[in-house]
């Protein structure tokens, strides 16, 4: 029995293409209490899907089944070759989830017609239940999102954009960003070695330092209190830590070198929406 929260979960539900972000959210659903029965994955290269969870190579494998519900799990440049396969799939009026990044809904809507598609873009923390999904879908009836929204929630937490526009930069963020923490806590680990830090000790220390802060900024977050003004608390005038900030803070270096980031993350986003043109 699926938990409360998914009681309205598909019945029956295709993955087409399983790699690492739709095998996230696959594995989040199921700890969220979805039924492994309602899913079959569509994947020749599929590794690890998990137990009592139908898995085919091929479409031709389900000898012409349909599915109220698609998930696209394909990279954005395979959309125009795989199209056709993926449009065996869908039943009257499929519901179609695309994490496709750049690929909007008019392309989708155009490549299967009298579907109703759904942009997302979860990060891999889906996995554990812990990531933001951005959700874009203008043809999607209110009753629908109430539902869809308890779908997502359970992988961490729905967020509808108001404008189709802002998934590019949502894909940045909450898509792209654990990439650009995880090379933060890289090179904050590194530059401890340089400094003269054994370095699996400057591994452990960094790894322990950054799980703990993010724990005291979401709770002191749920207290009204930014990530900006716990900084300021750790950092006490003519410190050790205030110097370090100093430095991270000379010329909004650190601001620039993140919107920089973002916005070339964004730009490619939106660059890709070109590619099925």
């Amino acid at each position: 029995m699926a938990s409360p929260q998914l009681e309205n979960f598909p019945e029956k539900i295709a993955l087409l293409g399983c790699g690492n972000m739709a095998g996230a959210i696959l594995t989040g659903w199921l700890n969220a209490g979805a039924q492994p029965s309602a899913f079959t994955v569509i994947d020749p290269h599929a590794a690890n899907v998990p137990a009592n969870v139908r898995h085919v190579p091929a479409v031709a494998d389900l000898a012409g089944e349909t599915f109220p519900v698609v998930m696209l799990g394909i990279k954005p440049q395979m959309l125009s070759d795989i199209s056709g396969h993926a449009r065996a799939l869908m039943a009257s009026d499929a519901l179609v989830i695309s994490m496709l990044a750049g690929i909007e809904c008019a392309t989708l809507a155009r490549f299967f017609p009298d579907t109703r598609p759904l942009r997302i873009m979860p990060n891999l923390a889906a996995a554990l239940n812990a990531s933001p999904v951005g959700l874009f879908g203008e043809t999607i009836a209110e009753d629908d999102r109430i539902m869809i929204t308890a779908w997502f929630d359970a992988l961490g937490g729905a967020v509808w954009l108001e404008k189709e526009a802002d998934m590019a930069l949502f894909t940045a963020l909450a898509g792209s960003g654990p990439a650009y923490l995880y090379r933060f806590i890289d090179a904050l680990s590194l530059a401890a070695t340089r400094l003269g830090m054994d370095s699996d000790a400057a591994q452990r220390i960094t790894m322990a330092t950054v799980a703990g802060a993010a724990k005291l900024a979401a709770a002191a977050q749920a207290n009204g209190d930014s990530p900006g003004q716990l900084a300021d608390r750790v950092a006490s005038p003519g410190g050790s830590t205030r110097e370090g900030m100093n430095v991270l803070g000379a010329d909004d270096a650190l601001i620039r070198l993140l919107e920089g980031t973002l916005a070339a993350a964004r730009d490619r986003n939106i660059a890709l929406s070109s590619l099925t043109d």
